[in-house]
């Protein structure tokens, strides 16, 4: 089994305890062995309000608070430090991995029911970059799909996605550092 992190939250550790100590007795007064792991796992998945630790897993996103730090990886620190103090991308990365990374920051400005025209998409990415490339900024967006436009150009949406551990923790700090700017 691989190893991952999997953050658990409880807003209320006495009935976490409750819970878990009673799935303990019940399993002890059924079979006197000690559980598993992965059984273990699942009790400790339902006693925290969960079907089992696929469906905590599967949660992770909404049950993990914004305000939760998590160490930035070096990637995410790297592609943190080509934004200025106000939140502009100031520079191009190099590396592929931090481009990808920095477009992520980028697409947080977009709003996901709009769309918007191309005028509107070179407005937005002029104010967040600081080296004057808005026209490269627009058109990663869309390599990386973060972004979709029309064939010709003439609109732009956001798409839904769901960025990973090491890159919300990357927007976390990006916006906790823009947060303190102001």
């Amino acid at each position: 089994m691989t190893r991952e992190t999997t953050p658990l939250l409880l807003a209320d550790l006495s009935r976490f305890a409750r819970n878990l100590g009673k799935a303990l007795a019940t399993r002890q007064h059924e079979r006197p062995e000690p559980p598993g792991h992965v059984e273990l796992l699942n009790l400790v998945a339902r006693a925290a309000g969960f079907r089992n630790l696929q469906a905590l897993k599967a949660a992770r996103p909404a049950t993990v608070p914004s305000h939760v730090a998590v160490p930035l990886s070096d990637g995410a620190r790297r592609a943190l430090a080509h934004f200025d103090a106000q939140g502009r991308l100031v520079r191009w990365p190099t590396k592929f991995s931090v481009q990808g990374m920095a477009m992520w920051v980028l697409w947080t400005r977009f709003d996901a029911k709009r769309v918007y025209s191309e005028s509107e998409v070179n407005t937005i990415l002029k104010a967040a970059n600081a080296f004057g490339d808005h026209v490269t900024l627009r058109r990663e967006l869309v390599k990386h799909r973060l972004l979709a436009r029309k064939p010709d150009c003439s609109a732009y949406w956001k798409l839904p996605a769901r960025p990973g551990d090491e890159v919300r923790a990357l927007l976390t700090a990006w916006r906790a550092r823009a947060a303190a700017a102001a």
